[in-house]
Formats: structure tokens, C-alpha cells, sequence
């Protein structure tokens, strides 16, 4: 890397504590840190969740599978979430909105304690918990490859430099900071890939390249199914993702409920699913063409790396790598963001009943705090983790294979055709699922990328339907939930939502809460089951 390279990777990173401090000024109670109040323009939220499904690791990992085999990772990875979002856009984004503007909740997981119960809500807390750890140390390690290709920084390093930037704008801004630097990923990411086509263009045939290239490369790179990716793998990665980018991945939830009203954040969902159709296409288009640029790797994680070291000048190189740190970091703070959330608002006040007491500014400082040991605790892994192979373990034979049997009962919970389908059902979905998964890691040795991912999912949804038909387990209390996610809440629902999150709990133990999940009055079952707060949201 030549010194203007260096300046502008250091400038990045200034610009990145100044979001954070800047974004401190607009955080002033708890519900600020995680959701922003609904304060965050649709547009805004649309384009914070495309970005916030983006790491390096789809400069390492996935360009290694469009180095080796060629367009087909577009319609295994992007197209996929494309539209599993479009579908969700429909069926969950208003909902998570108005879980929040109507029952004040901070946390994803929150609303689980009435819609099931506590037993319930506290498995899948633990159980997400522990696989965004695993998740996020994936992402440190994947920045630290690429800081070690372009700068030959030792990985410990690059994961201790990225870990502790995020770890302080995020500590000071919460979810303003993530989003804004969302978006400044997006800009960087705007520059930089365009930047790479028109070089790539320079170097081979001009903007005809996109047609030309095919006839040039190796057999089968033109094949929407290659290589590893199956037709299976792709379908089974469809159903996955339609889970896991509508909210199963707990921040991205946090993106519908942070903007104005439901019907918003429906349109925040549109426009990141036609981004995530459109842009990635273009980010792919290079390492596509990479073995006609940089022929002969052996390794094909290293192809990026060399392919902007043998087309990009000095400078580009830099905004370039500051644009992998932006992915990176953004997503991280995503995740540390909400994982901040569940404990603070689901795991701490069951573990320790005076959390519930915190006033207003004990609560804002708890999750900073809690933010700080959970970025730490994640580095940590990932500095003794063995990077071979570590990343593509973790995106497809752990995240991909296990997010569905956490993120059905979630899902699902909130639509009205599933009303009936109580805690038995979700925690038997949520076993039965994680337990074939472990089956199939750990005792079938050649069990295909197809059957890791599917069969898990597949599973933990058939199992909630049979169990949830069989012994059905519904309540007028459930009911009043999942139907007061049809409509945005009134302006006087609206405001008495709001002045709740502003106060202080009461001082007495009984009633000692942060939040209130109540079932709204007015609705189905409010005669005969009260609102009642509960400490766990």
C-alpha cells in the first residue's frame, strides 16, 4: 500500500469516531440506543438493512466461489435475500414496526414472553446469543485477511484495530451510528465498485466485457449452477434467508422497527430487496472475470486481494480497503447493537431482578457496557480461531444451518395463521431443528452443503406446524398481540407508547420494569386478560 492509501484508510477511521460522537448527542434514553424511537427515515432504513447484510467476508469467501466457479454465487447468496426480503416486505416488515409503536419494545426478542412465554423467549435468546458470537468473530477474522493480504498487518492485529473502532462509536452512538455508517458504507462501497468495473473494463474490452467475457473463461462460469451450489442449496438458501433477513437475523428486525411507522418500514424492505437484486451483481462482475486478470491462484481467497492490487492506483486501494472495513465494522455494530438489546432488555432483568430498577441513564449505561464486553468477548474468539477454512464453516455449516431453527418460532409468531401454535410447538420446533443440524455437522461426514442447510430448517418448520396443530395452545392474550400488528397504532397509542419510554420505572420490585409488552386496550381479549407488564422486555 502506497502512503496516500494509508491517508485515506486513517481519514476513515476518523470519520468513523466522529459519527459516533456526534450520534451520542442524539441518544438520550435506552430506546434511543436500540430503535432510535422510529426516528430513522425509511429510505434511510432501507438502505441500513442492505448494507447491514454485507462483510468482508464476500470479498474473501464469496469471491472465492465466483473465482473458481463463476456467476453462480449470484443466485446462491444475493438473489436469494433479494427476494426472500421482497416476500418479507409483505409479511413481517409493518409487523416489527408496530411491535415497537404499540408495545414498546427495544429488543426482537421481547414480545416472545406473551406470545409463548418466559421459558421460550430465554431459550432462543441464549441459543441466537451464542451463534452471533460465533457469527461475528467470522467477520473479525475475514477483515484481518484482507488488512494481512494488502498490508501484511499480523491478524491479531487487524482484528484488535477493527474491534476496538467499533467497538467506540458504536458504545457512544447505538443505532444512529450503525445506520449512519451504513450509509457511509454504502457511498464508500458506491465509489470503490464502480471504481473496480471501469478498470476491469480498461483492462479487458471496454464496457463489452460483460458479454464478451464468458466465451474466455472456464467452462461452466456462466452456469447459474456450479461447483458446490446446487439447485437444492439454492432453494434451501432461499427459504433460509426469507427468515433470517426479515428479522430472524435479530438486527435487521431492529431496521424495520426503527423507522416511522409500518407502512414505511414496509418500503424500507422494497428498497433494500431491489438492492440486494441489483448492486451485488455489480460488486460480482470483477471477481467473475478475475482468472482473465490475475490466472492461476491456487487460493481463492486471495483473489480479490490481488485482483485491485493488479487494476486499482494508489488511493483507490485505500478507499477500497476502507470499504471492506466498512462493511466489516457496520455489520458488526449491527449485530453488537442488537445482541445489546437482548441482553439488556430479555437476559439481565431475569438474571439479576435489579436491572429492572435502573433508571433511564443506568439503563443506557448497562448497554453500553454490555456493548463493550460483547465486542470484546467476540474478539476473543476470533483471535483463537483457526482461519483456515473458519469462514465458510461458519457462513454456511453453522449460521445458514442453524439460523432457521432459531428463527421460525420468531417468525412465524407474529402472523395471524399461526395464532394457535403455542410455546410446545416452538420449543419443539426450535430442538428438533438444532438437533438434526448436530447430527448432520458432527455425525455424517459427507452430508452435503444442500442437506447441512435445508434439512435443519425444513425440520424445525414441519415441526411447528404438526405440534402446533396437534396441541394447539391459544389465548385471547396471544390473540390481542398478533392482532394489534394489523394497523399502525393511533396518535394517542402512539404517545403513550412514547412517554412510557421516556420515564423511570417504579421504585417497588413489583412493578420495577424497563419496558411493557401489554396487550393494547381496546383489543380482542383486554377484558378478560388486563395489560400486564412483565420484566423481560
Amino acid at each position: 500500500m502506497a502512503t496516500l492509501d494509508w491517508i485515506v484508510l486513517g481519514a476513515y477511521f476518523l470519520v468513523m469516531l466522529g459519527i459516533g460522537l456526534w450520534s451520542r448527542k442524539r441518544i438520550h434514553t435506552v430506546a434511543d440506543f436500540f430503535t432510535a424511537r422510529g426516528r430513522i427515515p425509511w429510505w434511510l432504513s432501507g438502505i441500513s438493512h442492505h448494507m447491514s447484510g454485507y462483510s468482508a467476508i464476500m470479498f474473501v469467501t464469496f469471491a472465492a466461489v465466483a473465482y473458481d466457479h463463476g456467476v453462480t454465487v449470484y443466485f446462491w447468496w444475493p438473489l436469494t435475500i433479494g427476494v426472500g426480503i421482497g416476500i418479507g416486505a409483505f409479511l413481517f416488515a409493518a409487523r416489527w414496526n408496530r411491535l415497537r409503536a404499540k408495545h414498546g419494545v427495544n429488543s426482537p426478542l421481547a414480545y416472545l414472553a406473551i406470545r409463548y412465554n418466559l421459558p421460550t423467549q430465554q431459550v432462543l435468546a441464549y441459543s441466537g446469543a451464542a451463534l452471533k458470537v460465533v457469527d461475528i468473530a467470522s467477520k473479525w477474522v475475514a477483515i484481518a485477511l484482507l488488512l494481512k493480504g494488502f498490508a501484511g498487518i499480523p491478524l491479531g492485529w487487524g482484528i484488535t484495530l477493527t474491534g476496538i473502532c467499533t467497538m467506540f462509536y458504536m458504545a457512544f452512538g447505538g443505532l444512529w451510528a450503525d445506520v449512519l455508517t451504513d450509509f457511509g458504507q454504502f457511498v464508500i462501497q458506491g465509489v470503490a465498485g464502480f471504481a473496480m468495473i471501469f478498470a476491469l473494463f480498461a483492462h479487458l474490452d471496454g464496457a463489452a466485457t460483460l458479454w464478451t467475457m464468458w466465451d474466455d473463461l472456464p467452462d461452466g462460469h456462466g452456469d447459474p449452477v456450479a461447483g458446490p451450489v446446487t439447485s437444492g442449496l439454492i432453494m434451501a438458501f432461499l427459504l433460509v434467508k426469507t427468515f433470517e433477513y426479515n428479522g430472524g437475523m435479530w438486527n435487521l428486525a431492529q431496521r424495520y422497527m426503527a423507522a416511522p411507522s409500518g407502512s414505511r418500514a414496509r418500503k424500507s424492505a422494497l428498497l433494500s430487496s431491489f438492492l440486494w437484486i441489483v448492486w451485488p451483481f455489480i460488486l460480482f462482475v470483477p471477481m467473475i472475470a478475475a482468472p482473465l486478470v490475475v490466472p492461476g491462484i491456487e487460493n481463492g481467497e486471495e483473489s480479490y486481494i490481488r485482483l485491485a492490487q493488479e487494476l486499482l492506483p494508489a488511493g483507490l486501494i485505500g478507499l477500497l480497503l476502507a470499504g471492506f472495513f466498512s462493511h466489516t465494522m457496520a455489520m458488526v455494530a449491527s449485530d453488537s447493537n442488537v445482541i445489546t438489546a437482548v441482553i439488556t432488555r430479555d437476559l439481565a432483568p431475569v438474571l439479576v431482578p435489579r436491572v429492572r430498577r435502573l433508571t433511564q441513564a443506568g439503563q443506557l449505561m448497562f448497554a453500553r457496557i454490555t456493548t463493550v464486553a460483547f465486542v470484546l468477548f467476540s474478539m476473543a474468539f476470533a483471535l483463537f480461531a483457526d482461519p483456515d477454512g473458519f469462514i465458510m464453516t461458519v457462513v454456511v455449516s453453522i449460521v445458514a444451518a442453524t439460523m432457521g431453527p432459531i428463527s421460525i418460532p420468531l417468525m412465524l409468531g407474529m402472523l395471524p395463521w399461526f395464532r394457535r401454535h403455542g410455546p410446545l410447538a416452538a420449543l419443539v420446533s426450535w430442538a428438533g431443528g438444532l438437533a438434526v443440524w448436530a447430527y448432520l455437522y458432527w455425525g455424517v461426514e459427507d452430508a452435503s452443503q444442500t442437506v447441512n442447510v435445508g434439512v435443519p430448517v425444513l425440520t424445525s418448520l414441519v415441526l411447528y406446524l404438526v405440534v402446533g396443530l396437534v396441541r394447539p395452545e391459544g389465548s385471547a392474550e396471544r390473540d390481542a398481540l398478533i392482532d394489534s400488528l394489523r394497523t399502525d397504532p393511533s396518535d394517542a397509542e402512539r404517545i403513550a407508547v412514547e412517554e412510557k419510554l421516556l420515564g423511570d420505572p417504579p421504585a417497588s420490585d413489583s412493578a420495577a420494569v424497563a419496558e411493557t409488552v401489554a396487550v393494547p386496550p381496546g383489543s380482542a381479549g383486554a377484558a378478560q386478560h388486563p395489560p400486564r407488564t412483565t420484566s423481560h422486555s
